[in-house]
């Protein structure tokens, strides 16, 4: 099997170039980073669940974590300025290659009634952002040690210019949209 720089350099780089007329190999667009982010919002007080998400964030990436603080107060959410509000991690490099490959091959395939994702998840620069109800869809994580179920979010940045490119280069990286770019 191929890995995704080979991948990457025999399928996709040839094929964005025919397409959008790339003279040169390195303006091709490429993903840049990847970040996953977990907001513990309600269960913020729960130190077992703060804890999950931790090892969560852990086991998925092989990174630790860094928590997110609250910018500002806002009494409707009972947050504080400085409290704990979420846990992120930002892959760059190999990490962000396994990741991708493990996102594209197994963990879409795990998620129940999945029928792709939607082409307006990508945005106007070219990037995705894709949400996940359950953690339960990535392979690290077996569902009889789960106690509590929580979402992720995952956003893929990319150097593209615009949402056509963009989109290209993840159709052609192997994600699983609904329908085409209009």
């Amino acid at each position: 099997m191929l890995t995704y720089q080979e991948f990457y350099r025999t399928n996709v780089i040839p094929e964005l170039q025919k397409r959008f007329g790339y003279k040169n190999a390195l303006a091709v667009p490429k993903i840049v980073s990847v970040a996953i982010n977990i907001g513990i919002g309600r269960t913020r007080t729960d130190e077992k669940h703060v804890a999950t998400v931790q090892k969560t964030l852990e086991r998925i990436t092989g990174q630790k974590p860094v928590w997110t603080k609250a910018k500002q107060s806002i009494s409707a959410f009972k947050i504080r300025e400085g409290q704990t509000v979420g846990a992120r991690v930002t892959l760059r490099g190999k990490r962000m290659e396994d990741f991708i490959l493990k996102l594209v091959r197994s963990a879409f395939a795990r998620i129940h009634d999945f029928r792709g994702i939607p082409v307006k998840a990508v945005d106007a620069q070219g990037n995705l952002t894709v949400g996940f109800r359950e953690h339960l869809a990535f392979p690290e994580i077996e569902p009889d040690e789960v106690e509590r179920v929580h979402g992720l979010e995952v956003s893929i940045h990319t150097s593209a210019k615009n949402k056509e490119e963009g989109y290209a280069l993840l159709k052609l990286i192997g994600f699983p949209f609904q329908g085409e770019i209009k």
